[in-house]
């Protein structure tokens, strides 16, 4: 499969260095996107564009919505469709891959990093299974809203570089307007991808690949003695603190499937995620997880059992004794659960206000969660009026309860804890707001907008949620729309993947 397009002349600043394509033959397809047959510029995302070193400001917008549908392959793109395997909901398939996308080249951005373009929504692949390779317009803006917004909020993640929309109907539910997103990541490797590789029983490539791993992500590790032991370390680390940073945002993903776990680190595949509002560990949005098994309380221990299929692949590396490779491997997936409470607790301490370290500061923190369950208690208003109560004004903060009891008693231990704490005031109030955001993507917000642009094609909804998500921590006068939880009549919620 492959489809015709034409190589774009126009000079748009991209300079690939293409070290996927150029030293991992057999890790994929080569293919080109399906041709759109009216491309339009919905979004560019302006700042990432020039931070990449592409030049689009004397381009025509619909020379920019070729290019980014896959439309045209501009000067040095090698267009491919990678392949992977993953397990989803716990369930093993052998061939997953980029069914919708396409990973258009590799560019070094101005900080000298190297930065995947990839192409959602542009058309079949080799690995459809089945499906159109197409995307539409509501899950494309949502995953651009939901990246921007965790970027904003300091949460390692791709990044949504552009939304085209294509010029199609594209049937899913109903029909709806056909989109590209194309996104930027450090890279698209997954856990998946080892997985793949290794179920072939082919560890010429999962070496192949785990080397290429190393020399992209992690290269102070090929000079180790144990370098894909060290491999599997570093990616459990990073894991660690990405899922601690979820957590302390009440950010659910919603489909952590082994093929959506990235090595670097990044979040990846904003399908059926959302932010919680009412604090419930049992949380679920997703359509799809009728057993909550990606539910938010269950995301580190889902991180942790995806980090043992990563060390399974890797095993044969790790040593060539199977058995001490078994024990070096578990012990250090054993670790997971210390490194994300160590991250996690760090988080929230900060989230409280509490820089110096007390042996029952975790006690303190699972009391205040223990007293929200049951309560309706809003996630993100509850840690942002916090900062007000350090200097007594508790009331904003009980305002939240439907029972005080049990926040009162927890209230007076909080404050006799900050008195043992050496941060001034003023400071204290200033950093829990520089971690506490005021704004999220309110999932009412988001829907808002994704139906003022699906139904009106209206885009002044998503444009003024995108600029309110962009500083999630400045509290902006009118704006008080953007901090509230959904009103009582919003239905309760449910997402899907959608793309």
């Amino acid at each position: 499969m492959e489809y015709k397009v034409t190589n774009s002349s126009i000079d748009a600043g991209f300079k690939f260095e293409n070290s996927y394509a150029d030293q991992l033959e057999g890790f994929y397809t080569r293919l080109s996107g399906a041709k759109a047959p009216a491309p339009e510029l919905i979004k560019l995302n302006y700042p990432l564009a020039s931070e990449l070193g592409l030049r689009l400001d004397n381009l025509k917008p619909e020379e920019i919505a070729n290019i980014f549908t896959g439309s045209i392959s501009p000067q040095g793109a090698e267009p491919l469709a990678q392949v992977y395997a993953g397990h989803q909901f716990g369930s093993f398939n052998p061939q997953l891959g980029d069914g919708r996308a396409l990973l258009l080249g590799e560019v070094i951005d101005e900080y000298g990093n190297r930065r995947d373009i990839h192409l959602k929504g542009s058309g079949r692949t080799t690995y459809s299974r089945g499906g159109d390779g197409k995307a539409v317009l509501g899950p494309v803006l949502r995953e651009y809203i939901l990246g921007e917004a965790m970027y904003a909020l300091n949460v390692p993640t791709t990044r949504a570089l552009a939304a085209i929309g294509t010029g199609e109907q594209v049937m899913r539910e109903r029909f709806a307007p056909g989109a590209v997103l194309a996104r930027v990541a450090s890279s698209h490797l997954r856990v998946g991808t080892f997985q793949y590789f290794a179920a072939r029983d082919e560890m010429d490539k999962v070496k192949q690949l785990a080397d290429y791993t190393l020399q992209r992500h992690y290269p102070t590790l090929t000079e180790s003695k144990n370098p894909y032991l060290g491999l599997l370390c570093v990616v459990r680390d990073r894991q660690a603190e990405l899922i601690a940073r979820w957590m302390t945002l009440g950010f659910i993903h919603g489909v952590m499937n082994t093929d959506n776990m990235t090595i670097s680190g990044e979040t990846i595949d904003y399908g059926p995620c959302a932010f919680m509002e009412s604090y419930d560990p049992a949380t679920v949005f997703s359509s799809i997880d009728t057993q909550g098994r990606y539910a938010y309380g269950n995301q580190p221990s889902i991180a942790q059992w995806n980090l043992a299929r990563l060390a399974e692949a890797l095993l044969p590396l790790i040593d060539d004794n199977s058995d001490k490779a078994v024990a070096l491997a578990t012990h250090e997936i054993n670790v997971f659960s210390e490194r994300y409470q160590e991250f996690w607790l760090d988080g929230m301490c900060l989230k409280l206000g509490m820089t110096n370290k007390e042996t029952d500061d975790i006690n303190l923190v699972n009391k205040l969660l223990g007293s929200m369950e049951g309560q309706n208690v809003d996630f993100t208003l509850l840690f942002r009026r916090l900062a007000n109560a350090t200097q007594g004004n508790n009331a904003i903060v009980q305002d939240l309860f439907d029972d005080l009891e049990k926040f009162d008693q927890w209230y007076i231990h909080w404050i006799e804890r900050l008195e043992r704490d050496p941060m001034q005031v003023e400071a204290r109030i200033a950093s829990m707001n520089s971690v506490n955001p005021i704004y999220v993507p309110r999932n009412h917000k988001v829907e808002e907008a994704l139906q003022a642009a699906e139904t009106e094609t209206n885009y002044e909804p998503f444009e003024k949620l995108m600029k309110v998500l962009a500083k999630p921590f400045e509290e902006r006068e009118g704006l008080e729309e953007y901090a509230e939880p959904a009103p009582s009549d919003f239905p309760a919620y449910r997402t899907f993947c959608g793309t």
